[in-house]
C-alpha cells in the first residue's frame, strides 16, 4: 500500500507540473498540510519541456526597458478568444504576472532574458534548464523543505463530497501494484494537465482529424482531473480547443517530441515558403506560421500538406540563418549548421516524411501529387518572386523565395500540438463550478483543466501565456484552498 504520512491532508494537489507544484508550494507556504500526487514516475509532465512564462512589467523587463501595456494584452486576448475567454481571469493573471515571476526568482530559478515570438510582443519569460530545472531542480526541493509530500506512481481516479456537497477526500491508485486508497481531504486542485492524450476524449471534444494530430507532450495528459471532477457534477464547459503549433514531421520510429530540437524539423513545418495541398496547389499565405495556431488551422483545411524547399534555400538557411523556428528549440535567424547532414540522414533512412528529386516533375511524382499542377505552381510561384508581388495570397515579398535549384525536397506535413486547454469552469480564484454555476466547495482547478484563457486556438503573439497561467493559477488556486481552510 502506498506509504501515506497522514490520514487527511488539507489540500490534496493533483498532478505536479507548473501549476500543481505551484498550488503545492503557495498552500504550504500558507501554512497548509500537503499531499501532492504524480502518475508518472517523475515529477512535472510537460511542463519539464516549457522555455518560459508570459509577465508583463517584470523586474527583467524593467531592467531591459522593455514596456507591454496589461490592459492591451487583455483587450488583444480576449478579442482572439472571440470573447471565449475570461476578461477576470486575465486581468488578475496579467496583474499579478510580475509577481509570478519574481515568486520563482525567489524560490531559486534563474532567467536568460526576456524575448518575444514571431511578430508578437517581448513577453516571454526564459527560463535556464527549460521547465525541467525549474520543476525538478528548484521547485520540488523547496516543496519538500516546507514538508509536502509527494508521491509519484500514484494516480488520483476519484473524487469523494460530503453530504452537503463539499470535498472530502480523493481516491488513490498505486500504479506500480493497482491497490487503492482513499485519502480525507479538505481541499483538492487539479493540475493534471488536459486530455490531448487521450484519444477517445480528443476524438468525442475536439473537431481535429486525429490522424494527422501529433501530440508534442509528456503523453500523461489524459484527462484525469476533468473525468474525476465531471463525474461528481462539476460542469463541462470550454472544451475542444487544442494548442496546434503547426507542422511537424511524423516518424513511427521516434518519440513524438525528438524533432523538436532537429534542424530539419524547422525548415519543412517553420518557413514561410512554398507549401502545397495533394493536388499540388498552394492554398494559403504560407508566412502563417508567424502565428503558430493559426497556422494549425490553416493545414487543417487540406486534406494532405507538403513544403517544398529546393537546394539555393537550403544553402541561404545554413549560411544566412532560417527565416523563421521554433521556440527556443530552434531559435529564429539561426544558422542551420546540421540542416544538410539532417536531409541526408533522413533520405538515406528513407523515412517516410521527407522526397527528394531533382526536378519537380520527379518530386511530384514521389510526392503522389498532380504533375502537370504542381509544375504551374512552381511556374507561377517563381514569377511572383521575380516580380515581387504574389497576386494569389498577398505574401511579403521577403518570403517569395523561387524555386529554381535542385534537388528539390518535399515533406509531408503533419499538425503538432503541445496540449489543450479548458474542461472545467472556474471562478477567478479558481474555484470549480457545478453545473448550476454554483462552487463545489473545496474544489480547485489549474492549468490546462482550468477553462478562461482561451477560445478556440491559442494566442502566440503572447508567448508563455499557457505555463505563465499554469504557475499563476496553481499560486491562485493554493492561496484560495488556504483561505477556504480557516473559514
Amino acid at each position: 500500500m502506498m506509504n501515506l504520512q497522514k490520514k487527511m491532508y488539507d489540500v490534496v494537489v493533483v498532478g505536479t507540473g507548473a501549476a500543481g507544484m505551484s498550488a503545492a508550494i503557495e498552500a504550504a507556504q500558507k501554512g497548509a498540510s500537503v499531499l501532492l500526487v504524480e502518475k508518472g514516475r517523475h515529477p512535472g509532465g510537460s511542463s519539464n519541456y516549457t522555455e518560459g512564462l508570459f509577465a508583463v512589467d517584470s523586474y527583467l523587463q524593467k531592467a531591459a526597458n522593455i514596456s507591454v501595456s496589461g490592459t492591451a494584452v487583455l483587450k488583444e486576448e480576449v478579442g482572439y478568444s472571440k470573447f471565449r475567454a475570461d476578461s477576470r481571469i486575465w486581468r488578475q493573471y496579467i496583474d499579478s504576472s510580475a509577481t509570478t515571476v519574481a515568486w520563482l526568482h525567489d524560490l531559486g530559478v534563474e532567467y536568460e532574458g526576456v524575448q518575444a515570438m514571431g511578430a508578437g510582443e517581448a513577453t516571454w519569460h526564459i527560463y535556464k534548464g527549460m521547465g525541467d530545472q525549474v520543476i525538478n531542480h528548484v521547485m520540488l526541493p523547496k516543496a519538500k523543505e516546507l514538508g509536502v509530500e509527494v508521491l509519484t506512481s500514484t494516480a488520483a481516479i476519484g473524487l469523494e463530497k460530503t453530504a452537503n456537497g463539499a470535498i472530502s477526500g480523493v481516491e488513490l491508485r498505486d500504479e506500480s501494484n493497482a491497490e487503492t486508497q482513499t485519502v480525507a481531504a479538505k481541499a483538492v486542485i487539479l493540475g493534471t494537465g488536459g486530455y490531448l492524450n487521450n484519444p477517445e476524449m480528443m476524438a468525442k471534444l475536439t473537431h481535429y482529424d486525429t490522424k494527422r494530430l501529433i501530440p508534442v507532450s509528456s503523453g500523461k495528459g489524459t484527462g484525469d482531473g476533468l473525468r474525476m471532477a465531471w463525474k461528481i457534477g462539476a460542469q463541462q464547459y470550454g472544451t475542444g480547443m487544442a494548442m496546434l503549433f503547426g507542422g511537424y514531421l511524423r516518424d513511427p520510429s521516434q518519440p513524438s517530441f525528438a524533432y523538436m530540437a532537429s534542424q530539419m524539423n524547422a525548415a519543412a513545418t517553420c518557413q514561410p515558403l512554398l507549401w502545397v495541398n495533394e493536388n499540388g496547389e498552394r492554398f494559403v499565405d504560407e508566412s502563417v506560421v508567424y502565428n503558430f495556431s493559426y497556422a494549425g488551422n490553416a493545414l487543417y483545411t487540406q486534406n494532405k500538406v507538403f513544403s517544398i524547399l529546393d537546394q539555393s534555400v537550403i544553402d541561404r538557411m545554413i549560411t544566412k540563418g532560417n527565416f523563421m523556428g521554433l521556440g527556443v528549440y530552434v531559435k529564429r535567424g539561426q544558422l542551420m549548421d546540421k540542416l544538410q547532414d539532417e536531409l541526408d540522414q533522413a533520405v538515406a533512412a528513407a523515412k517516410p516524411f521527407i522526397f527528394k528529386a531533382d526536378s519537380i516533375t520527379e518530386l511530384a511524382k514521389k510526392m503522389g501529387v498532380s504533375v502537370s499542377q504542381l509544375e504551374k505552381t512552381v511556374t507561377d510561384y517563381n514569377q511572383a518572386a521575380a516580380s515581387g508581388e504574389d497576386q494569389l495570397f498577398g505574401k511579403d515579398p521577403e518570403y517569395l523565395q523561387p524555386l529554381k535549384e535542385g534537388p528539390f525536397y518535399g515533406f509531408a506535413l503533419d499538425n503538432g500540438a503541445f496540449c489543450t486547454m479548458g474542461g472545467l469552469k472556474v471562478t477567478p480564484n479558481n474555484e470549480v463550478l457545478d453545473e448550476q454555476g454554483q462552487l463545489i466547495n473545496g474544489l480547485y482547478a489549474v492549468g490546462n483543466d482550468a477553462t478562461g484563457l482561451a477560445g478556440d486556438t491559442y494566442g502566440p503573439n503572447m508567448p508563455g501565456t499557457c505555463v505563465g497561467y499554469a504557475f499563476y493559477s496553481g499560486r491562485n488556486s493554493g492561496a484560495h484552498a488556504a483561505a477556504y481552510l480557516k473559514k
